[in-house]
């Protein structure tokens, strides 16, 4: 048995994102020492790890969840695993299309301003005319 902050060194996640996960129920609650320090076992490190590998993939936590529950039923179909996966890759391509989007209007802003001494910028009047709206 390891405490928090041990937890924590090994499996990169702070201390107080492995209360929250708990708290969220991505974890088991922990044993607590006699004097009431939280305590985590091989099974919550390796489930710590497997949560911060989820985020680093840019899964939510409710996601996380669901991948979880799958990753510790044994009945579980890869099927299912791989729904997620394949909904989380749309969802992806969703926000890239969107930060392209904003980089292109971005970059439209950005070569209309002369970017010199003079006060006048089309940055700005773009963002307070309300010409950065996407549709």
């Amino acid at each position: 048995m390891i405490t928090i902050g041990q937890a924590a060194k090994r499996s990169g996640i702070s201390a107080k994102m492995i209360r929250h996960y708990e708290s969220r129920g991505l974890l088991p609650p922990c044993e607590r020492s006699p004097t009431g320090y939280r305590l985590y076992n091989k099974e919550d490190l390796h489930s710590l790890r497997f949560i911060k590998q989820a985020r680093s993939l840019g899964f939510s936590l409710d996601q996380i969840d669901q991948l979880l529950s799958l990753w510790r039923d044994r009945q579980r179909t890869s099927a299912d695993v791989k729904s997620l996966a394949l909904t989380h890759i749309d969802e992806l391509d969703k926000k890239i299309q969107d930060l392209q989007a904003m980089r292109n209007l971005l970059m439209q802003l950005a070569a209309s301003c002369h970017g010199d001494q003079r006060p006048d910028c089309p940055i700005l009047a773009g963002l307070a005319l309300g010409q950065t709206d996407r549709p």
